[in-house]
């Protein structure tokens, strides 16, 4: 899964529990799952920096 569709599954995540509908297995189930994509996303994000850093030294 790319990091945007990450970010647009959580941000779905967090609308639905906002909500306040679902049930408190199906909200143990999305918070599960939006600590992954959050984990997930946050190691995209370290790779892009490291990328970034990378690229920046060769140009110095």
């Amino acid at each position: 899964m790319s990091f945007e569709q990450s970010l647009e599954r959580l941000q779905e995540i967090v609308r639905i529990l906002e909500k306040g509908d679902a049930s408190l297995t199906e909200s143990l189930d999305l918070y599960n799952e939006a600590t992954k994509l959050s984990v997930e996303c946050k190691k995209l994000l370290e790779d892009a920096k490291l990328q970034i850093k990378i690229i920046d030294d060769e140009k110095n």
